[in-house]
């Protein structure tokens, strides 16, 4: 257990800067009327080009300089210089509200099972309305302990000089050293304390202005500590319905036995996300094969929808409307063409976890392609895509080959809109050679066969 404060410790407080000039001296300034009056003042300066360092030796600073900011060693470095029993950290951009803001710190730390204590921050006029947002819903009016709860910051908070030599700041990570020194403090058995009544003015908040760059550094710390985040496919996985549609135009393609839609759906089948495989076909001689194969053909549908101008799109769309009031609700629709069909064993069940893990609204499968493209049209020919002859290994931009009849999901309220690609699309990059091998003629499957029954996804025979 932590020793109690002698009476009136001197408070050692340690005030990170880097060009805070334009902050810096009313920061100080405010500590300067501080009803609480026995301290010191350590600034850790990284190498300021304006003039924060002079404004700050107006108010008799002990100056540390480093050259290299890691948050964590900042801190350490200041406390390594300074003599108080108490120690107090502020940022450089960071205005105490009232004469009242250094006792009320130090007056938590009383507590011996108290390790540290962090201040409200509030926002300043012209702060953006989102870090208003977020500060007064992390800094309220009451104060608390917290016995489990690890959340510290440092832009205002207080230790005991006793508990930093027994939990020193991590020096290695690049954010958030204070949750990090939270989640250590916790975990031996001590509390944290939220004192509402040490306020500071706090101009940007803390999420840094919505860095995201900052905030997947500070994921990556905080999964770290306490393990990553839960995956929608943990979660829902067993709650969903997934319905994968196979639309097939006419009589299926077929050799001495072997079926290029029973091989689709005997693949399909043997995938552990889908809860139904419908065949939508216009053909009923199809439709007998797949019911074989344990494919569901709840509709059989117009020809008119097999005319050449007809895109899958507007195949897809009916095939749904009609899949729904058959089979009712389905959370992902898998679209799957029996025209491709080297697919790799377990392909579409990632895909399925892939659209759920990063809550997209389409995955579609993809062959990166480095060449270039030509298109030839009204306009003749022209390139199209990666322009240079830069080795692909080195290229820093890749053009992908989508696949959508090896493999494509999506969110069943986009394909009732007649829309296949939401706003947030991912690609399914596929491993599989002969991924984008298309067989639309007898010509082709005989060619393929041999690869066809050979290939480890499986060959599907024509059942009795």
């Amino acid at each position: 257990m932590s020793a109690v404060l002698s009476d009136k410790p001197l408070v050692s407080i340690i005030v990170r800067t880097r060009n805070e000039e334009r902050w810096i001296g009313l920061c100080l300034d405010a500590i300067a009327k501080q009803a609480y009056t026995h301290y010191e003042i350590i600034l850790v300066d990284n190498r300021s080009t304006d003039r924060t360092v002079a404004r700050a030796r107006d108010y008799g600073v002990t100056l540390v300089e480093i050259d290299e900011f890691l948050p964590g060693k900042a801190i350490n470095d200041g406390i390594r210089a300074s003599r108080g029993e108490v120690i107090v950290i502020i940022s450089g951009h960071c205005i105490p509200v009232d004469a009242f803001w250094l006792g009320n710190l130090v007056a938590r730390l009383d507590d011996p099972e108290i390790a540290g204590v962090y201040g409200r921050q509030e926002p300043l006029s012209f702060t953006s309305a989102a870090d208003k947002r977020d500060l007064a819903i992390t800094f309220g009016l009451d104060s608390r302990i917290q016995v489990k709860d690890s959340f510290f910051h440092n832009a205002n908070s207080a230790l005991r000089r006793e508990v930093w030599q027994r939990f020193p700041f991590d020096e290695r990570v690049s954010n958030i050293e204070d949750r990090v020194w939270g989640v250590e403090v916790i975990r031996a058995g001590l509390k944290i304390a939220y004192e509402a009544g040490a306020s500071v003015y706090h101009y940007h908040g803390i999420h840094q202005d919505r860095d995201m760059l900052r905030a997947q550094k500070i994921v990556r710390i905080m999964e770290g500590l306490h393990g990553p985040h839960a995956d929608m496919t943990e979660i829902a996985m067993g709650a969903l319905r997934v319905v994968a549609i196979v639309p097939v135009r006419g009589p299926s393609l077929q050799h001495d036995g072997f079926s290029l839609l029973g091989n689709t759906i005997d693949y399909l089948r043997s995938c552990q996300s889908l809860a139904e495989v419908v065949v939508s076909t216009d053909c009923a001689d199809t439709a007998a094969l797949a019911r074989r194969h344990g494919a569901s053909v709840p509709f059989i549908r117009p020809a008119a929808l097999s005319e050449e101008y007809v895109d899958i799109l507007q195949v897809l769309t009916y095939s749904l409307n009609e899949v729904e009031k058959s089979l009712g609700l389905f959370d992902l629709v898998v679209v799957v063409e029996e025209t491709q069909p080297f697919r790799d064993p377990g392909m579409i069940d990632e895909m399925v976890s892939v659209a759920l893990d990063n809550g997209l609204d389409t995955v579609l499968a993809a062959k990166p392609e480095s060449r270039p493209f030509w298109l030839d049209g009204e306009q003749g020919v022209r390139q199209v895509g990666k322009l240079d002859f830069v080795p692909r290994a080195l290229s820093e931009e890749r053009a992908h080959l989508g696949l959508l009849g090896l493999g494509c999901v999506v969110r069943p309220a986009l394909l009732r809109e007649g829309v296949l690609f939401g706003a947030h699309v991912g690609l399914h990059m596929v491993g599989h050679p002969l991924a984008s091998v298309e067989i639309r003629t007898g010509e082709d499957l005989l060619r393929c066969l041999p690869l066809l029954k050979a290939d480890p996804a499986g060959s599907s025979q024509e059942p009795a």
